[in-house]
């Protein structure tokens, strides 16, 4: 089968590792561009480095490069309010979507959860925190109703770059909403913590969930399938230690605001994700999640394009 071609939107950290990805590792994808605004970024200096034809000049840029008319997919690593512009734009061309920035315009995706279940011309990845954390609250889900799941995720200042940190809001409150659509919890808390700690400290991550009461044993079952799951396309992530549970009696039930008192199983996760030092070092877990995830996202949805037979060669759409 002929490889899609795919441009990236976003020349920083998450949007040159995954260029890495597609280079050494896409099955079905081939690298068509990187996209920046930035003309002196390291991004754009190893893309042009690596013969990956490369644009300074955001969307009008891919828009105007030769040979856009082939991109079938477009990943965009750069921030929630750039995101909608590009969007819009980019489905008047009819090419698929796959957002790595908490815009979510489109369905949450988690490779581990509903990857084949969905298929929309724009895939929303979420975060790296909820990739991390949501399968673990998806898990216990499967086998008791969840009340409450809060995550926190921990990772190195050096990890972050500016469209990160410019997105902090737009992090907990799409992790949030996903830990609740996704993972099944009536309600949701997330949180995000840039550990400035040298050396950078690895991805760290901690899931509570508040559910019914159910036999300990099949939920880690069910959380350790899920594990396995998600070592399929990141093979750095693993359990930091066993699982915890804590029962919550009836007579001494804990207030969820929203929701009110409640009373079951405390199951407490800690994770790490160790990174595969693509482009930065392997404590950057959270590229490595993301970019993982829309690299298998990418591999998915181009194998249905094929298969719905999807033409290349859109016609050309003036810019708003």
């Amino acid at each position: 089968m002929t490889p899609s071609k795919v441009a990236i939107i976003g020349s920083g950290n998450i949007g040159t590792d995954l260029m890495i990805k597609v280079l050494r590792h896409g099955r079905h994808l081939q690298m068509g561009a990187m996209i920046g605004v930035d003309p002196a970024s390291d991004g754009l200096a190893r893309a042009a480095r690596l013969g990956v034809p490369t644009s300074a000049e955001g969307i009008e840029g891919l828009i105007g490069l030769d040979g856009f008319d082939e991109i079938d997919i477009v990943f965009d690593a750069t921030s929630a309010g750039a995101h909608r512009r590009h969007d819009e734009i980019l489905q008047r061309h009819g090419v698929q979507v796959i957002d790595l920035t908490p815009a979510a315009l489109g369905p949450y995706v988690i490779p581990a959860i509903n990857l084949e279940a969905e298929n929309a011309s724009n895939m929303n990845m979420v975060t790296c925190g909820g990739q991390a954390t949501i399968p673990i609250v998806a898990a216990v889900s499967q086998v008791a109703g969840v009340y409450y799941a809060e995550i926190v995720a921990s990772i190195a200042s050096k990890s972050a770059g500016p469209g990160t940190r410019a997105n902090i809001d737009e992090f907990t409150e799409t992790t949030r909403r996903a830990i609740e659509k996704l993972g099944g919890a009536q309600r949701g808390k997330a949180i995000i913590v840039l550990n400035p700690a040298e050396p950078p400290l690895i991805m760290r991550d901690t899931v509570f969930v508040l559910s019914e009461a159910v036999d300990t044993a099949r939920i880690e079952a069910s959380i350790e399938r899920m594990v396995a799951k998600v070592q399929s396309y990141v093979p750095g992530y693993r359990l930091k230690q066993t699982v915890q549970f804590d029962p919550i009696p009836e007579h001494a039930p804990v207030n969820i605001p929203g929701i009110g008192l409640r009373h079951g199983l405390k199951t407490s996760v800690f994770l790490e994700v160790e990174g595969a030092a693509h482009y930065l070092p392997s404590y950057a877990g959270n590229l490595d999640i993301m970019t993982s995830a829309a690299l298998a996202c990418g591999e998915m949805m181009a194998q249905r394009r094929r298969a719905s037979g999807v033409a290349r060669g859109r016609q050309g759409v003036s810019l708003p």
